[in-house]
């Protein structure tokens, strides 16, 4: 006789059950005892994570329900959709960001990170979408519809990076008259002169540029504020001025105690490199380089150089001179070229390095050294005074706040020979002819408006506030725009909000729709029987994100990313192919994408709640008053707040809450 050992079995989780329950109890006396809440179903609208931790404040959440087929475009006169729903869900995509076709190739997508899909299986491929619809409208003659009236009011724009021509687009919108002043012979820049043209192509960037300037917007190009015109004649002429001038200075090398370590003509700056090769005058390096950094901007430098190569028989002073501003011998463009030895080091573990994993990825894949865990400590100079090796010492760097610690390893030390070395750490504001502006810390201070301290009338965006992405300067330019406008129209700028992000606009629908309300009075909660409100709804978008926790995330089965395809190179097919890597998806497979975003916080009409409600107290809104946002409804005369509505709502739009 066999014997069996038994074991305690895993707790279940199954609704209103506990172990030690013998007794079989009809289910609907449990339901209908099950009111002891007291409580209703509220029907919240909340940020997505997605939204929320997207620095341009994109309405991600609502242009993918626009390409997933559940908000439809608006009907025009003849009962047919005024737009196409690509039309249309680009629309909604830039009222945020009027660059989607650039910022869907290069934004490292903190987006994707946040999303709550992430606890399924993978996230949604965001950047993908917006890949698309930016293509899709350059393709179709895409413009910005331009208001139809003017305020009179004249803002001047320093500089025409992210920041500039993300403020100079939302304040033409609203009707005023921009004038852009930038110091280089083109617009765009750190995504023209410090993104290499295979990550941003230059005709997708100049169309998506010239749709702004088709606003009206004016542009006096090769103009420095500050030496070619003064403060104070802006001052005189313009009623605001926005600050986007970016920070495209390099840093040094942080080489303690050899003030001149930086002085070999072979050191330069990441974004001296970077401008020198996107300017073409950068045609080659030397055999031997090392770059000094970790995040992408050292990546961009590393893969620039790989792809450059050497060039067999020449002088070093060949690619330095380029770098410095002069045009490289013509022997660069018919000489044999070689493959560049790349080495890249950073104080921090690969694995812990500030740039994205894709791209680290990438780097590795072809052929370029990265050595993390290492820090500069010297640079070995020959007789000429040119730099023969950068001398690295092995450490450990943390982040302690905002500061950063670094403790060496001694004994370690070695050096990494190299013909050209490049200093990719960060970027710095340079604020000649316009010192007044300097905070003493390298950069502008400025208020949650993005007003200048102590200067009315002048904001700032961008890099000049704190490097960073260039989808944060987009930010910064829309959040600008809003506090120019009052300025200009004599408002004191109120409070932000808590999360400062484009948000569906329910009221949008219902003017659309045509649906009339009565007097809307905040907040929009109420009963099922007034019109005086959205019935049982609270749009609590600008003070919550909702967490995968308050979502049903069993209602969502397996369902694989729909991955754009992307060109990895090795070694050798590295060399010379500046060619874009990345593909954009297919109409289908941006539908298919879509469909996977689970629209937290917000109805996505999967009819949950109307199944399961056990008393019918939840109904669909009627056909003539149905739209995005307003699907379903409660009947608060039949409902027994049993929570089963809110436990089946994969969104979390349904929560238990009116009644408190």
């Amino acid at each position: 006789m066999s014997a069996t050992t038994e074991t305690q079995p895993e707790k279940l989780n199954f609704r209103r059950y506990k172990d030690g329950d013998t007794k079989v109890k009809r289910w609907q006396q449990q339901i209908f005892q099950a009111s002891y809440t007291y409580k209703c179903p509220t029907y919240v609208q909340s940020t997505p994570p997605c939204q929320g931790s997207c620095p341009s404040g994109e309405d991600i959440r609502g242009y993918l329900n626009i390409v997933r087929g559940i908000e439809k475009p608006p009907l025009g006169a003849d009962g047919k959709p005024s737009m196409t729903w690509q039309e249309y869900a680009w629309r909604r995509l830039t009222e945020a960001n009027p660059l989607p076709s650039v910022m869907g190739r290069v934004c490292p997508a903190p987006c994707e990170t946040g999303c709550n899909r992430n606890e399924v299986e993978d996230h949604v491929g965001i950047n993908s979408v917006e890949h698309y619809l930016g293509d899709w409208a350059i393709q179709n003659n895409m413009k910005f519809k331009a208001p139809e009236h003017q305020t009179g009011k004249k803002v001047a724009v320093i500089g025409g990076g992210p920041a500039g021509l993300s403020v100079a687009y939302q304040l033409a919108l609203k009707g005023h008259s921009i004038t852009i002043f930038e110091e280089h012979e083109f617009l765009g820049g750190m995504m023209r002169y410090g993104i290499p043209g295979y990550r941003t192509p230059r005709e997708t960037l100049d169309a998506e540029i010239q749709r702004i300037l088709d606003l009206g917007v004016e542009v006096h190009l090769k103009t420095r504020i500050g030496t070619d015109v003064t403060l104070e004649q802006l001052r005189a002429s313009y009623d605001a001025i926005f600050l986007g001038l970016g920070a495209q200075a390099g840093r040094a090398l942080p080489i303690e105690g050899d003030a001149a370590a930086n002085a070999a003509p072979n050191i330069v700056t990441a974004t001296a490199f970077l401008k020198a090769f996107n300017d073409g005058r950068l045609k080659h390096v030397g055999k031997r380089v090392v770059v000094v950094g970790g995040g992408d901007t050292s990546i961009d430098v590393a893969t620039v150089a790989r792809r450059l190569g050497h060039i067999e028989h020449t002088h070093a002073s060949d690619f330095e001179a380029a770098i410095a501003g002069h045009l490289a011998q013509d022997v660069a463009d018919i000489s044999l070229r070689q493959g560049a030895d790349v080495t890249l080091t950073s104080v921090f573990p690969v694995d812990k390095m500030m740039a994205s994993k894709p791209e680290i990825d990438h780097a590795q894949a072809e052929g370029i050294a990265i050595m993390g865990g290492w820090m500069p400590i010297g640079v070995v100079k020959g007789a000429d005074g040119r730099a023969t090796a950068l001398r690295v010492m092995q450490c450990e760097a943390k982040m302690v706040g905002p500061r950063l610690e670094i403790k060496k390893i001694e004994g370690t030390e070695k050096d990494l020979p190299a013909d050209l070395i490049v200093s990719a750490i960060g970027q710095a504001v340079d604020f000649t002819g316009i010192e007044e502006f300097n905070s003493g810390k390298g950069t502008v201070a400025a208020d949650k408006n993005y007003q200048v301290t102590g200067q009315p009338g002048v904001f700032a965006g961008g890099d000049v506030i704190r490097p960073h992405l260039l989808t944060t300067a987009i930010g910064h330019g829309a959040i600008a725009a809003d506090g120019i406008d009052q300025f200009l129209a004599g408002i004191e700028p109120g409070r932000r909000p808590k999360i400062d992000v484009h948000t569906f606009d329910l009221m949008r629908k219902y003017v659309e729709k045509g649906v009339q309300l009565g007097e809307i009075k905040a907040p929009l909660v109420g009963t099922d029987k007034s019109k005086d409100v959205v019935h049982n709804y609270d749009d609590r978008s600008e003070r919550y994100v909702i967490p995968h926790d308050q979502l049903f995330l069993g209602h969502f089965q397996f369902t694989a990313r729909n991955k754009r395809h992307i060109t990895h190179l090795n070694k050798d097919s590295a060399l010379g192919n500046f060619q874009e890597r990345i593909d954009p998806l297919s109409e289908a497979e941006v539908i298919a994408e879509a469909k996977r975003c689970m629209s937290c916080g917000q109805c996505f009409e999967c009819d949950n709640c109307v199944v399961y409600c056990p008393q019918t107290a939840v109904y669909k809104v009627k056909k003539t008053e149905t739209m995005t946002g307003r699907y379903v409804a409660t009947d608060y005369d039949k409902c027994i707040g049993c929570h089963i509505c809110a436990d089946v709502c994969p969104t979390g739009y349904i929560q238990m809450g009116l009644g408190e």
